[in-house]
């Protein structure tokens, strides 16, 4: 670790001789790492977000839970008291007509597609999700569409006015965190706009998720269950499902994909204690006998099943409502697992096939051309869904590959955060043969002092790169267990060095890769691109930008290259500041 720390030195050593030069380090570190105090209402939409990020983030809230001890059940009964304070009750999230959606793998995904068949139907609906990309106005949506710069603030502002009005005198605390913040913003705003439903993604787990004070969704559902967030929900699948199934209801119809038996087995005996009916999905290509193959808007193998989820969902919720048009019912079948009842098979409907067709949820599965350079986007930070991204990312560049003797360049870049196994999600992505590992923090820009949605008070720009540096150690044992003992040692940082970058050489072989670590997403991207994305076009690049020969002979590569294609993958967060970069228009 003495090593990397001398790496980390060198590598912050990047804004002194930038030309914003120390000051710019002294305030990158200063956004990182301090609460400005909340602003007075009336403020420009940038001011309440900057507001908004004095309550806790998302991270910094699993850090308090993790180390809470106590009756998790508390932490419901306090966001009912914070639901209440705010001017509503219990009771009224009823008339939202809620669809409640969890699950480890694709539950984002299963939303997405719910709520563009719905809409297809000409439905106003309301689409709650976490986390955002590029704006934090995305978690909550109208008609498919983040809501305004307007509403938010003003919603924002409004309820902020009502909490702080509410208070407790005997209590500090008079704000309820990031995340409730945003789930009681949400509730607010789909009964202000009367929306005739809301799908609701659960934020972690399901059963003391904050969103679980909901009472009588319409219909619930679990995508994928896999491991993830395992200090909170627990270090087995079936203990992770035990919290899954904490969002069945009384009465209220639930579906789940197939699941390895242990788990199923835990939601079915949730579902039995409370009398909820659960209902195991058919395989989409039931639903498609007799018709034509569904098209999906989202790529991938895997997004067949959050597919036949939303099917499922979107034709329970039509017919709880007793809405016409939901589908000739086809002959049932017999589960084969034996253990849970086979929901419906039905012919999907036209509008059923329009929002499966058009769909979209960036992020997820998605591919953007740009003349040399193909980006492949996937916020996969989980071993099971690194697995389904690293298909999806061998069949798209299967197929996007040009055939000719010009050479094309692979890159991936990649960030893991939270508890995540950063080792294991690297090792399954060394099958992909890059030829460069880029890694950097969730930073858009060194400072992200202009862009409140783009703040993380919970870091230090020390942490997020000595994080960089582990992941490009564990790619250099990868690469060494690969093309054996590495005769090549990394050079000692010099004194006015490249600080934007450190690079550890690997062994000459033929599926060795060049790893580097950048100071944040836009220095790594004009590495990347040298120019050649039409639409990402940086100022010029950092004094020291090429000055490592490995760095230098790399880019010229890059320049020379009859094709680059870009794998984004590790982090939503990673994902989101890419894209803010690479399409401009999500930021406005």
């Amino acid at each position: 670790m003495s090593r990397a720390r001398g790496h980390l030195r060198a590598a912050l050593h990047l804004e002194a001789v930038s030309p914003r030069g120390a000051t710019a380090r002294t305030a990158a570190r200063r956004e990182l790492s301090a609460r400005p105090a909340p602003l007075k209402p009336g403020m420009e939409y940038q001011d309440a977000v900057r507001t908004l990020n004095t309550l806790q983030t998302n991270a910094s809230y699993l850090e308090q839970m993790k180390s809470q001890q106590g009756d998790p059940q508390t932490k419901l009964e306090a966001m009912e008291l914070y639901l209440a304070r705010s001017g509503l009750q219990v009771e009224d999230l009823d008339r939202l007509n809620i669809i409640h959606v969890t699950g480890t793998k694709g539950k984002g995904s299963t939303c997405a597609f719910t709520e563009r068949i719905l809409r297809s139907y000409g439905l106003k609906t309301g689409f709650f999700s976490s986390p955002h990309l590029v704006q934090v106005r995305e978690r909550i949506r109208i008609n498919g569409q983040p809501i305004s710069r307007e509403l938010f603030t003003k919603h924002f502002w409004r309820l902020y006015q009502r909490l702080e009005e509410t208070k407790d005198s005997k209590s500090c605390v008079s704000m309820p965190a990031y995340f409730r913040f945003l789930t009681l913003m949400a509730f607010h705003v789909f009964l202000q706009e009367k929306v005739d439903l809301a799908v609701v993604e659960v934020g972690i787990g399901g059963a003391y998720d904050c969103t679980n004070i909901i009472r009588k969704p319409v219909v619930c559902g679990v995508s994928s269950l896999g491991i993830d967030h395992t200090r909170l929900l627990g270090d087995t699948v079936e203990k992770i499902a035990w919290q899954k199934g904490g969002i069945f209801k009384h009465g209220v119809p639930a579906f789940t994909v197939p699941q390895p038996d242990g788990p199923l087995a835990v939601l079915k005996e949730r579902a039995e204690q409370i009398s909820c009916p659960l209902y195991l999905c058919p395989q989409l290509e039931a639903l498609e006998e007799g018709g034509p193959p569904l098209t999906l808007g989202l790529e991938g193998e895997h997004q067949r099943s959050n597919a036949a989820l939303a099917l499922q969902l979107a034709h329970c919720w039509l017919q709880q409502k007793d809405h016409r048009g939901i589908g000739q019912l086809m002959a049932t079948r017999p589960s084969l697992l034996q253990q849970l009842p086979l929901a419906p098979v039905f012919q999907p409907t036209s509008h059923m096939r329009q929002g499966l067709r058009d769909t979209e949820w960036p992020g997820r599965s998605q591919v953007l051309r740009r003349g040399h350079l193909t980006w492949y986007l996937d916020g996969a930070h989980t071993s099971s869904s690194m697995q389904a991204c690293v298909r999806w990312f061998r069949q798209a560049l299967h197929r996007g590959e040009r055939r000719g003797s010009s050479p094309e360049v692979r890159v991936l870049l990649f960030n893991s955060t939270g508890d995540r196994d950063p080792a294991a999600l690297l090792k399954l992505l060394q099958p992909c043969q890059f030829d460069y590992a880029v890694f950097c923090p969730n930073l858009t820009e060194v400072s992200s002092t202009g862009n409140a949605d783009q703040q993380n008070f919970t870091v230090t720009l020390d942490q997020v790169l000595l994080r960089c540096l582990e992941h490009q150690q564990h790619w250099r044992r990868l690469d060494e267990e690969q093309a054996g003992p590495d005769f090549w040692s990394a050079p000692s940082p010099e004194p006015g060095g490249p600080a934007s970058l450190r690079l550890a050489p690997c062994p000459p072989h033929t599926h060795s890769s060049g790893s580097l670590v950048f100071s944040c997403i836009s220095h790594a991207l004009q590495w990347i691109t040298q120019g050649r994305d039409p639409v990402f076009q940086p100022p010029s690049p950092p004094q020291g930008f090429l000055a490592h020969p490995v760095a230098g002979s790399g880019a010229n590569v890059l320049r020379e290259a009859a094709a680059i294609h870009v794998l984004v993958t590790g982090s939503l967060h990673l994902v989101g500041g890419v894209l803010k970069l690479l399409e401009p228009s999500l930021s406005q």
